[in-house]
Protein backbone atom coordinates (compact mmCIF):
# COMPACT_ATOMS: atom_id res chain seq x y z
CA UNK A 1 0.00 0.00 0.00
CA UNK A 2 1.17 3.62 -0.48
CA UNK A 3 1.36 6.78 1.83
CA UNK A 4 -2.42 7.86 0.79
CA UNK A 5 -3.86 8.78 3.76
CA UNK A 6 -8.15 9.98 3.48
CA UNK A 7 -9.74 12.76 4.74
CA UNK A 8 -12.08 10.89 6.21
CA UNK A 9 -11.02 6.95 7.30
CA UNK A 10 -11.61 4.37 5.50
CA UNK A 11 -13.72 2.78 8.06
CA UNK A 12 -15.91 6.11 8.42
CA UNK A 13 -16.32 6.05 4.14
CA UNK A 14 -17.66 1.99 4.19
CA UNK A 15 -20.30 2.46 6.99
CA UNK A 16 -21.45 6.01 5.21
CA UNK A 17 -22.20 3.53 2.29
CA UNK A 18 -23.63 0.90 4.10
CA UNK A 19 -25.87 3.61 5.80
CA UNK A 20 -26.62 5.25 2.67
CA UNK A 21 -27.37 2.31 0.39
CA UNK A 22 -27.41 -0.62 1.89
CA UNK A 23 -29.43 -0.33 5.09
CA UNK A 24 -31.75 -2.70 5.23
CA UNK A 25 -31.38 -6.29 7.30
CA UNK A 26 -32.78 -8.24 4.12
CA UNK A 27 -30.48 -6.79 1.64
CA UNK A 28 -27.29 -8.56 0.67
CA UNK A 29 -24.28 -6.71 -0.59
CA UNK A 30 -21.02 -7.44 -1.31
CA UNK A 31 -17.71 -5.85 -0.34
CA UNK A 32 -16.64 -5.16 -4.14
CA UNK A 33 -20.13 -2.90 -4.17
CA UNK A 34 -19.14 -0.77 -1.61
CA UNK A 35 -14.75 -0.35 -3.03
CA UNK A 36 -16.51 0.89 -6.78
CA UNK A 37 -18.79 3.49 -4.79
CA UNK A 38 -15.35 4.37 -2.33
CA UNK A 39 -13.38 4.83 -5.53
CA UNK A 40 -15.93 6.90 -7.32
CA UNK A 41 -15.94 9.09 -4.36
CA UNK A 42 -12.42 9.75 -5.14
CA UNK A 43 -11.21 9.60 -0.84
CA UNK A 44 -9.42 6.07 -1.77
CA UNK A 45 -5.70 6.02 -3.00
CA UNK A 46 -6.44 5.39 -7.15
CA UNK A 47 -4.06 2.79 -7.22
CA UNK A 48 -5.61 0.38 -4.48
CA UNK A 49 -7.84 -2.73 -5.87
CA UNK A 50 -10.09 -4.40 -3.06
CA UNK A 51 -7.93 -6.62 -1.35
CA UNK A 52 -6.54 -3.49 -0.13
CA UNK A 53 -9.20 -2.84 1.76
CA UNK A 54 -10.48 -5.92 3.35
CA UNK A 55 -8.57 -5.69 6.60
CA UNK A 56 -11.54 -2.85 7.06
CA UNK A 57 -14.33 -4.94 5.79
CA UNK A 58 -13.39 -7.51 8.27
CA UNK A 59 -13.21 -5.36 11.17
CA UNK A 60 -16.80 -4.39 10.50
CA UNK A 61 -17.75 -7.97 10.92
CA UNK A 62 -15.85 -8.37 14.17
CA UNK A 63 -17.73 -4.97 15.02
CA UNK A 64 -21.41 -6.47 14.59
CA UNK A 65 -22.19 -4.39 12.09
CA UNK A 66 -22.47 -6.64 9.38
CA UNK A 67 -21.94 -10.62 8.83
CA UNK A 68 -19.93 -12.54 6.33
CA UNK A 69 -23.04 -14.69 4.86
CA UNK A 70 -20.50 -16.07 1.69
CA UNK A 71 -17.21 -15.44 0.14
CA UNK A 72 -15.82 -16.15 -3.02
CA UNK A 73 -12.38 -15.23 -3.89
CA UNK A 74 -12.05 -11.57 -2.95
CA UNK A 75 -15.88 -10.74 -3.05
CA UNK A 76 -17.23 -10.99 0.47
CA UNK A 77 -21.16 -11.27 0.62
CA UNK A 78 -22.45 -9.07 3.81
CA UNK A 79 -26.33 -8.58 5.68
CA UNK A 80 -26.65 -6.17 8.10
CA UNK A 81 -27.25 -7.70 11.98
CA UNK A 82 -29.50 -4.49 12.38
CA UNK A 83 -30.33 -1.43 10.61
CA UNK A 84 -27.45 1.29 11.08
CA UNK A 85 -28.47 4.85 12.47
CA UNK A 86 -26.49 8.06 11.93
CA UNK A 87 -24.96 9.87 15.12
CA UNK A 88 -22.53 12.97 16.03
CA UNK A 89 -19.04 12.02 18.07
CA UNK A 90 -18.51 14.93 19.81
CA UNK A 91 -14.85 13.93 20.61
CA UNK A 92 -13.61 13.36 16.67
CA UNK A 93 -16.67 15.70 15.52
CA UNK A 94 -17.13 13.15 12.74
CA UNK A 95 -20.67 11.80 11.45
CA UNK A 96 -20.33 8.14 12.23
CA UNK A 97 -22.96 5.48 11.87
CA UNK A 98 -23.42 2.58 13.90
CA UNK A 99 -25.61 -0.65 13.87
CA UNK A 100 -28.19 -0.48 16.43
CA UNK A 101 -26.83 -3.40 18.79
CA UNK A 102 -23.24 -2.32 18.38
CA UNK A 103 -21.59 -0.71 21.50
CA UNK A 104 -21.89 2.51 21.71
CA UNK A 105 -17.74 3.50 20.61
CA UNK A 106 -17.04 5.86 17.95
CA UNK A 107 -15.68 3.51 15.32
CA UNK A 108 -13.04 6.64 13.97
CA UNK A 109 -9.47 4.61 14.04
CA UNK A 110 -7.83 8.07 15.63
CA UNK A 111 -10.83 8.47 18.51
CA UNK A 112 -12.65 5.22 19.60
CA UNK A 113 -14.49 7.18 22.46
CA UNK A 114 -17.77 6.33 24.38
CA UNK A 115 -21.03 7.79 22.32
Amino acid sequence: MSNFTPTTPVVLQIRKVIFEKFNDVETRFTNDEIFEILKEQGDIDPSWIVDDVETFFKEICDSGLARNIAQNFTTIWLKLFDPVEKLHCNSCNKEIYLGISEERLCPNPSCKSTL
